[in-house]
């Protein structure tokens, strides 16, 4: 399948998947053994096997795209104002990783002139992966998904995060935690925002929200979101912009009402 901006979209999302894959085996074989782990700020932390997996992901796609940039959450970015430009988190929920906790993930997505094209976002301890191009729906194991039906907030189960600099920001979700929890059935904080959009796309979740994102943690997942019938604002209803921090995903029906919970504050 030929994009209209170029590139072949099942050859792209190839390599995402298989990338994604690869970071996922790295992350399992480190399981059971000692690695390094060092901290990017008070409680970002960052591992060695985030810095391998980041390679392997890179080292794919330039076996297939040499010439294509990359942004990518740890050392690897490069040629970031290319037309065509890899988003890659090698491990989404360094936290949980590192803890031993098994919520954790690999996202690999395409930007193509300013719109992403193709996501996948494998998780390793599940044998999940899933993915999407644009326009050709959103899968789960090679399965097509959707988002659920809930039509009422107070039915929903939602997903949020808090981000590492919680201490100093002024919005740092506390409040509209608080707000949430009293309208909707339950709220879940899993700890990797890829995965939290994944499990809206295939119904899992009715609802996600989070401030302070950064790209890579947003490109595969809302991909896969909107793919999946779904839809994805900033928390205040406009456009999205995986470059401005923060976002809003939702099966539709209940997108206007968690869109008010948050503006309450």
């Amino acid at each position: 399948m030929n994009d209209k901006l170029g590139i072949d979209l099942n050859q792209a999302l190839n390599v995402a998947m298989r990338s994604a894959r690869e970071a996922g085996a790295i992350q399992t074989s480190y399981l059971t053994k000692n690695y390094r782990i060092d901290r990017k700020g008070e409680i970002d932390l960052v591992t060695e096997v985030d810095l391998e997996c980041e390679k392997a992901i890179i080292d794919i796609i330039k076996q297939t795209y040499p010439d294509h940039g990359a942004l990518a959450e740890e050392k690897g970015a490069y040629s970031p104002g290319h037309e065509y430009k890899w988003i890659i988190d090698p491990i989404d929920g360094t936290t949980n990783y590192a803890h031993g906790f098994p919520v954790y993930c690999s996202s690999v997505a395409l930007e193509a002139k300013g719109e992403v094209i193709a996501g996948a976002v494998y998780d390793p301890t599940r044998d999940e992966m899933f993915c999407a191009v644009k326009g050709g729906g959103a899968k789960l194991n090679g399965r097509p998904i959707s988002v659920s039906d809930v039509d009422k907030l107070i039915d929903s189960l939602l997903a949020t995060g808090f981000p590492y600099t919680i201490k100093t920001e002024k919005i740092n979700n506390l409040s509209q935690f608080g707000n949430m929890s009293m309208r909707a059935q339950a709220i879940r904080r899993p700890g990797a925002a890829a995965l939290d959009l994944c499990y809206v796309a295939c119904g899992r979740l009715d609802g996600f929200w989070e401030y302070h994102l950064k790209p890579w943690d947003m490109a595969g997942g809302a991909l896969i979101v909107s793919e999946a019938g779904g839809k994805t604002t900033a928390c205040d209803g406009s456009k999205l912009d995986i470059y401005n921090q923060h976002m809003l995903a939702s099966n539709g029906e209940i997108h206007g009402a968690m869109q008010e919970v948050l503006e309450l504050d």
